[in-house]
């Protein structure tokens, strides 16, 4: 359950106005108001802000100059949810003027630059968390848990297809920026890191990466489908398969096979069967990880608690997903770089 703080309302503003912070931002920081009251909506289009801030049952300002809104005193964190390309930029210009800042995943296009903006970032300054809502996802943290816990004996394989349709009637076909080649990855990267923070989440880091890539669709660039094998830094072994082409009949169920059990789930739901034994169906919230997410943002700013949404994690998301493509591309396996420790590694 959420708790209520005693403190007055932190004063957020939305830095962006698109598909994710109408969708989930808005409704979540709405639901959320003993924590938050927007005060001001930034967009390049006077327009756009317009459109977000009728969805607000209150008045917020509209701001198309960014520097004007990092100047405001009445700001005292951000909500960034601007096109992948341009979040390196406002995330250092929002730190540098002292403003906490929620930042949308991936937290950069690439990794080097989530690495030089790492290293750009004021040492001593305000808390700076990535989203990744699917960290804040109950059915996935019940999953890590159990196996975690021994419930399963030791992880030994894991399978995860998902197919999901990016056409012009999906919301986020709309998005240019998804699909003008502007940050490398295109849809593979964009939800790819959802996926990797699921599997990192359950099973631990990722050691080595084997994969193969194709663009089907000519409005998908640069990949649309990615087939990937995964080895565990623990010793687990999986399958990752993404396709943005099409759709299946079928959820997106991620299976893992124990020594001693095996449990599958997906975001709303877990099913554990222990070896010879009956299985247990867990119902668990879902999709409402970005909520839950900026709930974590008000207690980290409030009261310092620990956030598991750090710069760190979402760079070992994306460099895992970069050694897929680079695994794609070459042919020969790649060793995604390193921001995270694993917590044991196999012997």
């Amino acid at each position: 359950m959420l708790q209520d703080f005693a403190q007055p309302p932190i004063r957020i503003a939305l830095m962006g106005a698109g598909t994710f912070a109408r969708d989930a931002h808005v409704p979540s920081l709405l639901n959320l108001g003993s924590r938050f009251q927007i005060v001001a909506i930034y967009s390049r289009s006077e327009s756009s802000a317009a459109a977000l801030a009728a969805h607000i049952p209150y008045a917020v300002d509209l701001v198309t100059d960014q520097d004007a809104l990092l100047a405001r005193a009445d700001v005292d964190a951000v909500d960034i949810v601007l096109p992948i390309a341009a979040l390196p930029d406002a995330i250092l210009r929002s730190l540098q003027a002292g403003k906490h800042v929620l930042s949308e995943k991936p937290i950069a296009p690439t990794v080097a630059a989530g690495e030089a903006l790492v290293a750009r970032r004021p040492q001593a300054g305000p808390l700076w968390m990535v989203g990744e809502n699917w960290r804040h996802e109950d059915a996935f943290l019940a999953a890590a848990s159990l196996v975690q816990g021994g419930e399963i004996g030791e992880p030994v394989s894991c399978h995860w297809a998902v197919a999901t349709p990016i056409t012009p009637q999906n919301k986020y076909y709309q998005s240019a920026w998804r699909r003008d080649g502007s940050f490398a990855g295109g849809f593979l990267v964009d939800g790819g890191v959802h996926h990797v923070a699921a599997l990192r989440l359950v099973l631990g880091e990722i050691a080595e990466v084997r994969a193969q890539a194709v663009q089907r669709n000519p409005s998908l660039p640069p990949a649309d489908t990615l087939v990937a094998a995964l080895r565990f830094a623990g010793g687990a072994l999986g399958s990752y398969s993404v396709t943005y082409v099409a759709g299946a009949p079928w959820p997106p169920v991620l299976h893992v096979i124990g020594t001693r059990g095996a449990l599958t789930v997906q975001r709303r739901v877990v099913e554990l069967t222990p070896a010879g034994g009956a299985t247990q169906r867990i119902e668990c919230d879902g999709f409402d990880g970005v909520e839950k997410e900026l709930d974590a943002f008000a207690a980290a700013i409030r009261h310092g608690e620990a956030q598991r949404n750090t710069p760190l994690e979402a760079l070992q998301d994306l460099a895992v997903m970069e050694a897929m493509l680079r695994a794609a591309a070459t042919g020969v396996p790649v060793t995604p770089q390193r921001f995270v420790q694993p917590l044991r590694e196999a012997t």
